[in-house]
């Protein structure tokens, strides 16, 4: 090969070599500058972060009406008992009747020998004063007995309430009328409705409770007296005010928050609300309108304009 030729080659690798730069950088140019995927102002693709979108779990404010109550137990028992006394004193010789025998005005009940060391009287007799059932357990055979001791205790047993006491410090709120939830130990899927009929015009002073009187709402063969009842009774509503759950509130120091849905549902509003009156695990909160969402799940990890999807 002569040296023009030689030239001449190396002339055009050169320009090859420079032509395939030049087409390389004008396919980069464009694709760099136009491609959404890379530089710094880009929303997707490598090279920048996806934007992070908060899954939360909302609930519509309402305005709710809040039962306070206050839990108790309680005893039922007769309206109507009446104790036996005996006429005598001595010791208990003979009962004739037991727990839930049913007797009638005039019958024998148990016997008393009034005797003493070296002397005999004759048995003295004692005698139901009233018809009904026994609801109090007779007294044992050679049980001492004066003319004080309750032998036993007659009841109707087909018309019964329910005694309970309440502590001191909610006693201002109780009053006749009041409705009441009762669940007995034997039924404990069953709720029975009663109400407050009687409250001690007298605090006992020893307990520091009121003793309080509910009836029934309607018989049930099923309530028994003697029966150990757990009862709660409802005392205050309140009303007028939205309502949320406990849990959605978030406290930062004195403040308390929730986070609403904006009105285009996409990101949450950080709000300041002022605490009502609470009752289980909802809140009178002021600070939010009835119809607003607000998140009751995930609002541990918002701020103030996070951006969010809604679920239910």
């Amino acid at each position: 090969m002569n040296k023009i030729n030689r030239k001449s080659l190396v002339i055009l690798l050169c320009c090859l070599a420079v032509l395939g730069i030049a087409f390389f950088l004008i396919k980069a140019g464009p694709a760099k500058k136009n491609n959404p995927g890379f530089g710094p102002g880009a929303k997707g693709g490598r090279g920048a972060p996806a934007e992070n979108i908060v899954i939360v779990r909302t609930e519509t404010a309402e305005k709710k009406v809040l039962h306070d109550y206050v839990n108790t137990n309680g005893e039922i028992e007769s309206k109507v008992s009446v104790d036996v006394f005996p006429d005598i004193g001595g010791k208990l010789y003979k009962s004739f009747v037991s727990l839930g025998s049913t007797v009638k005005k005039g019958d024998a009940l148990a016997e008393i020998d009034p005797s003493e060391p070296g002397a005999y009287y004759t048995h003295s007799g004692v005698f139901a004063p009233v018809s009904g059932t026994i609801i109090a357990t007779v007294l044992d055979t050679g049980t001492k007995v004066t003319t004080q001791s309750v032998i036993t205790t007659i009841g109707d047993v087909s018309d019964l309430q329910l005694k309970v006491k309440i502590v001191e410090r909610y006693v201002a709120n109780i009053k006749p009328g009041l409705k009441a939830k009762v669940k007995l130990t034997a039924y404990d899927d069953e709720v029975f409705d009663a109400t407050v009929a009687k409250v001690s015009p007298v605090l006992d002073s020893s307990s520091r409770t009121k003793e309080v009187i509910l009836d029934f709402d309607r018989k049930d063969s099923r309530i028994n007296a003697g029966m150990f009842a757990n009862v709660k009774l409802f005392t205050v509503d309140y009303s007028g005010k939205v309502a949320v759950p406990s849990s959605c509130i978030v406290t930062k120091g004195k403040h308390n928050y929730v986070f609403a849905v904006s009105k285009d549902g996409k990101a949450a509003v950080k709000k300041e609300i002022t605490l009502g009156k609470s009752v289980d695990d909802l809140v009178q909160v002021e600070g939010i309108e009835e119809g607003e969402r607000v998140v009751v799940e995930g609002m541990s990890v918002l701020t103030d304009g996070s951006l969010i999807r809604e679920i239910k």
